[in-house]
């Protein structure tokens, strides 16, 4: 399947999640993203994108998921640019790429989903909206005034209602700025997480901000606070800024369980679409653990998530936004699409086609307090590098490590469990891995010391192995 920027299914990807490390500059245009899952909100044009890269040929020299390698973050399948940025518009990071065509065949036991490549959804500073105003005539003649009643009664919108849900969480999400050194910027979404002033995001809306940018979050009252990353992690594409006097009456959103969350149930996002602050659509649960490798189409890492797939409307300027149940409560953040073509309104972004995918917020919430208590993201790991290819047979551990690393970290956790170069691994604890990117994005939904079932072939036999998992710190 493919997400807001996906064309079509996304490559593989790594099963042990390998270090983050910026990938070589694609060829899109400043601004655009690439066509595979992406952010869901307006974001900076040329702000980092999550994507791992792997060093030299990843499908031959692999991924390491142990100690943080500049080769770790395998790059996003090469694809076209996410969108021509239009001119004078400030290309959209929600333009789509195109896929490669998806393999033919069924995956293993026809249950393995195809790996998603989306793009960031994110609006480059300059990116505006192209109208067409129809002009009124006023020509009256012939024209009869009717006076409308004013007896309709009273409209009663109960809590449960969209509208009820609506208005208890609008106040609690933001439309943030970000703009970097050099003066480009972009706009994303973001929700109150605790009273302290605290802000959950994406990282790919706030990423251009970080070394010396300007940020600032606006509600929707008009108040209008500058803000400070605190944390950004480009694997999960996860960030926290903090509001610079923060007001006293805020009140953190309701955290939801995504992991009881089912495909049918009703959503509610919540974002600034192409800038346009505070809107709100509706939609359903559409799939679960969707596996997608999303990037900004800039070149720079790409993110790895076990997705909650939703068709409520999402466009760029949605990212980091919330992805409620019909109760209120977060259950994701709003960060890629699947798209087509180039957008309308005089920007080159591409819009919703009903493909949108949410960082699970179990994963979210995890990873947002880690970024609070230590400013660092601490990643789940096996230790062992596998091959990027694109492939529905499983994630293979690859002969040689990345960047001249083992292929299988000495005393790591895949090395305790027995597991060998060459031992390609099929499932993990229930889930069906078809590739080293969906293994990267199922390990990732773990936290370091859980204890997994890995299923892997070796010599055409299948054979099962009990794995603790690992820790990494930090995206570098």
């Amino acid at each position: 399947m493919s997400t807001e920027n996906e064309g079509t299914a996304v490559p593989p990807a790594p099963s042990a999640p390998p270090v983050p490390v910026d990938a070589p500059a694609a060829p899109a245009p400043e601004g655009q993203a690439a066509q595979g899952p992406g952010p869901y909100g307006q974001e900076s044009q040329g702000q980092p994108a999550h994507g791992q890269g792997a060093p030299g040929d990843a499908a031959h020299h692999g991924v390491s998921s142990s100690a943080p390698d500049p080769s770790w973050p395998p790059p996003p399948p090469p694809t076209s640019p996410y969108g021509d940025g239009g001119s004078g518009s400030g290309g959209g990071w929600g333009s789509s790429y195109q896929q490669p065509a998806p393999k033919s065949g069924r995956g293993r036991g026809g249950l393995a989903a195809a790996l998603l490549v989306a793009a960031l959804v994110a609006g480059g500073m300059g990116g505006g909206l192209g109208y067409t105003l129809a002009k009124n005539n006023d020509d009256n003649s012939g024209s009869t005034t009717v006076s409308a009643s004013s007896s309709g009664g009273d409209v009663k919108r109960d809590p449960g209602t969209v509208a009820g849900v609506a208005a208890k969480a609008l106040p609690s999400t933001v439309t943030i700025e970000a703009e970097s050194t050099n003066g480009e910027g972009g706009t994303g979404t973001g929700f109150v997480f605790d009273k302290q002033g605290h802000i959950v995001t994406n990282n790919h809306v706030v990423a251009g901000a970080v070394d010396g940018g300007k940020l600032t979050a606006t509600f929707p009252s008009g108040k209008k606070y500058d803000a400070e990353v605190v944390g950004h992690a480009q694997g999960y594409d996860v960030a926290v800024i903090k509001l610079k006097n923060a007001p006293s009456d805020l009140k953190p959103l309701t955290l939801g369980d995504s992991d009881k969350v089912a495909v049918g149930d009703a959503t509610i996002a919540i974002g600034a679409p192409f800038g346009l602050s505070d809107t709100v659509t509706t939609g359903i649960i559409s799939a679960k653990n969707r596996p997608v490798a999303s990037s900004d189409g800039s070149g720079s890492q790409a993110s790895y998530m076990s997705a909650l797939q939703t068709d409520a409307s999402i466009n760029p300027g949605n990212s980091g936004g919330p992805l409620l149940d019909a109760q209120g409560n977060v259950i994701g953040i709003n960060s890629a699409i699947q798209s087509t073509g180039n957008g309308g309104f005089g920007t080159g972004q591409s819009g919703s086609i009903g493909l949108g995918f949410a960082i699970p917020i179990n994963q979210a919430e995890y990873v947002a307090q880690e970024l609070i208590k230590t400013g660092k993201p601490v990643y789940a790991k096996i230790g062992a590098s596998v091959s990027l290819d694109d492939s529905s047979d499983g994630a293979q551990i690859t002969d040689q490590g990345a960047g001249g690393a083992a292929p299988v970290e000495p005393g790591g956790p895949a090395a305790k469990a027995g597991l060998k170069p060459g031992d390609v691994i099929t499932k993990l604890d229930d889930r069906v891995i078809d590739s080293g990117p969906t293994l990267i994005g199922e390990i990732w939904t773990h936290q370091p010391g859980d204890k997994v079932t890995i299923t892997y072939e070796r010599g055409g036999k299948q054979h099962t192995a009990e794995v603790t998992l690992g820790s990494r710190i930090g995206d570098n």
